[in-house]
């Protein structure tokens, strides 16, 4: 059964309308980046990571390609921003406690007797 421009009909309808023709596997939700970056850098940004990447699956069924492909993207996005976020404040954590430590050796305690 073709529809009318001539392309299969996946759908199941024998009139050729309404249904929805998978164009190929759902696009991936990077659920494993998003656990991840929540259990090892940024929980807050994680989470949003991880709920926008299991709804990629659900609206991939529901026939919404693009939805599903957006909420891929955005899941990544959150991904990579809560991995970065989680480095700078690592770096950030080293650099105070450094700081910490070069001010420490160089105070004189016998000045304050």
């Amino acid at each position: 059964m073709t529809d009318n421009q001539g392309l299969p009909n996946y759908s199941g309808d024998p009139q050729g309308g309404g249904g929805f023709n998978n164009p190929g596997p759902p696009p991936n939700n990077n659920l494993v980046w998003a656990i991840l970056s929540t259990v090892l850098c940024c929980p807050p940004f994680g989470i949003v990571s991880i709920v926008k990447s299991t709804q990629v699956n659900s609206l991939w069924t529901q026939g919404q390609p693009a939805a599903a492909e957006e909420a891929a993207k955005a899941a990544k996005k959150w991904a990579i921003i809560a991995a970065i976020s989680g480095v700078v404040v690592a770096i950030l954590y080293v650099v105070f406690f450094v700081v910490l430590g070069v001010y420490a050796n160089s105070v004189d305690v016998n000045n304050y007797r």
